[in-house]
């Protein structure tokens, strides 16, 4: 079956999502979500917007917070683009019908402020604000005529000029032609044929056991990019998020740093607060600085977690402005107005992924990349908080006026996905038992603190899985599963090829091997065409 579409975004958070709607009153638009159209981590962002709204607070502010964050791997040029955006990108989820938090006069937006910024500016809606911000675009998205929406779909590779007529470089320009996905209700693959493709599918919080992101974050668009032809780059620089509730019931819930924002104090378990002994900016550090203290003080003492505490806010401070942390704690029998949060460091933010420009345009003609997928140059080596929405927002504007700009492009027939040569697997257990085994070595030795002898068992851990996997995909038909092992996989390689490569610890990368900074920051750019793949 073979569908035919102007523009084929792959991913459904807010990156997709706004991007649809700004492209769809011009153009056929088709979202492809992996589940329903509401799961992303979009929709799990707690935290906010970073925007400069207050006349106490500045643009160039902003833009230094950014680059202080990235340690001097940030792309300037890039993040006053987006800086600049912030008011503008409000104002649009404004019109869409977003309702963020007020003052209690009700005239302007309440502002917060998380670690690492110097003043209040982080826009929110209550500590849910990637849920209030994801369910309103939803809605305008599932109303709008133009755009085709295809839930429980997984994108299997992308189909390029180069893999369609066995071209190389010297053939001329490699163009992306749409891609292959499988409905995981019929089990059948589809052929999406597109003039423009945008990558817009998250991160890949889910190559390591544990993390903040929901399940579908399993590095699909990066690793899909990379099998095209595209580069990545900064892949070693993997944020963990400081403070994920540690519960054996509560499966990767964040505890949004806002809660530190507003005063919350991290303790070891017998109420010694720690975080002045590691940075003078204590709670308020960024957070490849808070969740190094608190792995440092768990391994010293040998600690299960530490705990953050907010119990010296009034009941109603807690219930106003942290209403979901605080019931979905009160749950679990934690009642955060009179005890500490456990917590744990988590992995969270995919920093690197595909290198693009300023309009998100990838190294193949009409592929983009946008939100976690992409390496814009943004975050550098480390994202400030709650610039990842801001970003999703400045980029889907970019990337929209580049197509509009454009134009559509010649329609070229595409070939259905051929599976006579395979059959129907035999046993699944592979693909469980590998994806367990992956998970947990990327924790124990590609996180938070790093050795080169860590790093090189890791690769060769991969080099077995690769191998098996591989073998698996060339005899059986594909699953959702198999899709994203593979996919999981690839992104795993590239974070320690970059890891390996980089000989001094900056910014989300700690090596105890090479515990300097070097006086250069220089990107990790890793690209296929000098690059032996380990998954192809």
């Amino acid at each position: 079956m073979n569908k035919v579409f102007d523009i084929l975004i792959i991913g459904s958070g807010l990156a997709g999502q706004s991007l649809a709607l700004r492209l769809a009153d011009q153009h056929r638009v088709c979202i492809l979500s992996k589940r329903e159209l509401a799961m992303s981590a979009s929709n799990w962002a707690q935290g906010g917007i970073a925007a400069v709204l207050n006349s106490e607070d500045s643009l160039e502010a902003h833009i230094q917070d950014t680059l202080d964050a990235g340690a001097g791997l940030c792309d300037s040029e890039v993040t006053r683009m987006v800086v600049n955006n912030g008011q503008a990108s409000i104002e649009w989820l404004l019109q869409q019908g977003v309702n963020f938090t007020r003052e209690a006069d009700d005239a302007r937006l309440h502002l917060t402020r998380e670690g690492g910024h110097s003043h209040r500016r982080v826009v929110h809606v209550a500590d849910a604000t990637g849920q209030a911000v994801q369910t309103t675009l939803t809605d305008r998205v599932r109303e709008h005529p133009n755009i085709t929406i295809l839930e429980n779909h997984i994108a299997v590779d992308l189909i390029t000029t180069h893999k369609l007529f066995r071209q190389t470089a010297n053939d001329g320009p490699n163009r992306c032609l749409g891609a292959y996905v499988l409905d995981n209700q019929t089990g059948k693959v589809i052929t999406l044929s597109a003039q423009y493709t945008v990558m817009a599918s998250g991160g890949a919080g889910k190559v390591y056991l544990y993390t903040t992101n929901p399940d579908i974050s399993t590095g699909d668009g990066i690793a899909m990019a990379w099998r095209a032809g595209c580069r990545v780059a900064n892949m070693e620089f993997i944020q963990f998020h400081p403070t994920c509730l540690y519960h054996p019931h509560a499966k990767s819930f964040l505890i949004s740093e806002v809660l530190r924002g507003e005063g919350g104090l991290l303790l070891l378990p017998d109420g010694t607060r720690f975080m002045p002994w590691h940075d003078a900016r204590a709670e308020l550090a960024p957070r490849d600085v808070v969740a190094r203290a608190i792995d440092f003080e768990m391994k010293k003492r040998g600690l299960d977690c530490v705990y953050l505490d907010i119990s010296h806010k009034p009941l109603a401070f807690i219930q106003s402005h942290f209403p979901n942390i605080y019931q979905r704690c009160l749950e679990l029998g934690i009642d955060i107005s009179k005890q500490p949060i456990p917590v744990v460091p988590a992995a969270h933010y995919t920093c690197g992924g595909v290198m693009t420009d300023m309009h998100g345009r990838t190294d193949i003609d009409c592929l983009y990349a946008i939100g976690e997928t992409a390496c814009t140059g943004l975050h550098g080596a480390n994202r400030l908080a709650s610039n990842s929405l801001l970003e999703c927002l400045a980029f889907s504007q970019s990337c929209a006026t580049d197509i509009e700009t454009l134009g559509l492009q010649p329609t070229i027939t595409l070939p259905d996905w051929d599976e006579s040569r395979v059959t129907d697997a035999d046993e699944e257990v592979l693909i469980t038992h590998t994806w367990d085994e992956l998970r947990r070595f990327m924790w124990n030795y590609v996180g938070i603190v790093r050795t080169t002898k860590r790093l090189s068992r890791a690769l060769h851990r991969i080099h077995m899985l690769r191998d098996e996997v591989h073998e698996f995909y060339s005899n059986f038909k594909v699953s959702h599963d198999l899709i994203e092992l593979r996919n999981l996989l690839q992104v795993a390689e590239l974070i320690v090829r970059c890891a390996i490569d980089r000989h001094e610890s900056r910014g989300l990368h700690f090596s105890k091997d090479y515990p300097d900074l070097l006086p250069e920051a220089v990107p990790s750019v890793l690209a296929p065409d000098n690059y032996t793949s380990l998954l192809d």
